[in-house]
């Protein structure tokens, strides 16, 4: 059992469920990520850390192919990622993915975003579909909207309908690219307290963010990257406290100033 820092208790976690082993990738010349190696159990929530550029996100990305890799092997529940094609397109169904920029359609309305890909790809019938994108929209708050169109709600809202519209896929492991970073201070803690609930129902996570209490409290476990390498991974109170590597005292002493 993890009884995290806002006291909620969480099953303790089983089979890897993730693993990056030996993950490299270039841009050109430059070196984003150096052989990653990265075990992620079913039900843990790991947040990443660190300055930009350090190869966050693009680490992210890679976990369900949006970012492509030059050496290694990353593998989802015992079953290596496909480079393309029909197994990469099943395999991606088993990933959420909630990113910076809300990415939901413009045309569709909200329940329609959300009932789009079990329909389209987990041929789920309309009315269960439905049925189930009703209760997500409930559960993250913004049921009363569904008949909207995105353009008619607040990006906190907005944010929120993707979280809803990822978990419609009923993924086993769901990743967030700094979810809250294009969002207003007010709209910030609404999305985080949908992350927060997500994490304490035992969803495997990995949440890249700048928010430091989410890492704190949310967190079973924080990575902290530069220069596109884990530096460093504890237990949150561990991270915050004691950071071992230069680096990541540094990071931590300009960032908890302010």
């Amino acid at each position: 059992m993890t009884v995290t820092e806002s006291g909620f208790v969480r099953a303790g976690h089983g089979e890897p469920l993730v693993v990056l082993k030996d993950v490299n990738k270039w841009y050109g010349d430059l070196h984003v990520l150096q052989d990653i190696d990265l075990t992620i159990t079913r039900g843990e929530v790991v947040v990443v850390i660190g300055p930009s550029g350090s190869g966050k996100s693009t680490l992210c990305r890679a976990i369900n192919r949006l970012e492509t890799i030059d050496r290694g092997e990353i593998s989802l529940d015992g079953r290596p990622i496909p480079q393309e094609g029909k197994g990469l397109a099943q395999l991606r169904a088993e990933v959420g993915m909630v990113f910076q920029s809300f990415n939901l359609f413009a045309h569709k309305t909200i329940l329609e975003n959300v009932t789009l890909g079990p329909i389209k790809v987990r041929k789920q019938p309309k009315a269960e579909a439905v049925k189930h994108a009703e209760e997500l929209l409930e559960r993250v708050g913004v049921a009363a909207q569904a008949r909207k169109y995105p353009a008619q709600l607040s990006g906190g809202q907005q944010q929120r309908v993707a979280i809803a519209r990822a978990l419609a896929m009923d993924p086993k492991v769901m990743l967030f690219d700094e979810p809250t970073s294009a969002l207003d201070p007010e709209m910030i803690k609404e999305v985080l307290d949908v992350m927060v609930e997500l994490a304490e129902r035992g969803m495997t996570m990995v949440v890249v963010t700048h928010e430091m209490g989410f890492a704190r409290t949310a967190a079973d476990r924080v990575l902290f990257m530069a220069d596109g390498q884990v530096v460093e991974e504890n237990k949150p109170e561990e991270f915050f406290t004691n950071p071992t590597s230069d680096r990541a005292k540094d990071f931590l002493s300009k960032i908890l100033k302010h």
